[in-house]
């Protein structure tokens, strides 16, 4: 028997192992399909905080998640943070990350705007804008990225926050 196919399956799967996918999703109230009641912009009658979030997999050598946050539904704002990029330090490979609130950009616990929203006029905010498109439905999403101490991406997901 050739020892090459032996040892094959055996390489194979201990790289898979080693390459945990880093995933995020949100937590309570928030649930990922609707945005919660009172999450949306002040234009809309809320006072929208970004939601709580829990990420896992989070890769070796990361010191920030830069999460940038999309309405996919409204061109403008639906790549790049359109909604505000914000940095959250973190240590380890799993964590939980707080609500903070939208429309500041100071925010608590070492998190910080990273890119204020894009927004103009009365949609202007100096750092998150939470949903403001008045409930017609639009999908809003962010792009979850761990980077190292020298800015460079080392794993990213995408979370779900939910329709609006």
């Amino acid at each position: 028997m050739n020892p090459f196919f032996l040892s094959l399956p055996v390489i194979v799967l201990s790289a898979g192992l080693a390459s945990a996918e880093m995933r995020a999703h949100v937590s309570a109230p928030w649930d990922g399909k609707t945005v919660p009641s009172g999450q949306q912009c002040t234009l809309n009658g809320g006072t929208g905080k970004t939601p709580p979030f829990q990420v896992t997999g989070i890769p070796d050598g990361a010191v920030m998640l830069v999460v940038e946050y999309n309405d996919k539904s409204y061109r403008p704002l639906s790549t790049k943070g359109g909604h505000g990029t914000l940095g959250y330090p973190v240590t380890g490979n799993a964590g939980k990350f707080p609500a903070v609130p939208g429309l500041s950009a100071k925010l608590p616990s070492g998190v910080r705007v990273i890119k204020k929203a894009r927004g103009s006029g009365e949609y202007a905010s100096a750092g998150y804008l939470p949903p403001c498109s008045g409930g017609k439905g639009n999908q809003y999403q962010a792009e979850v990225k761990a980077i190292n101490a020298q800015g460079k991406v080392l794993a990213k997901t995408k979370m779900d926050l939910g329709r609006y």
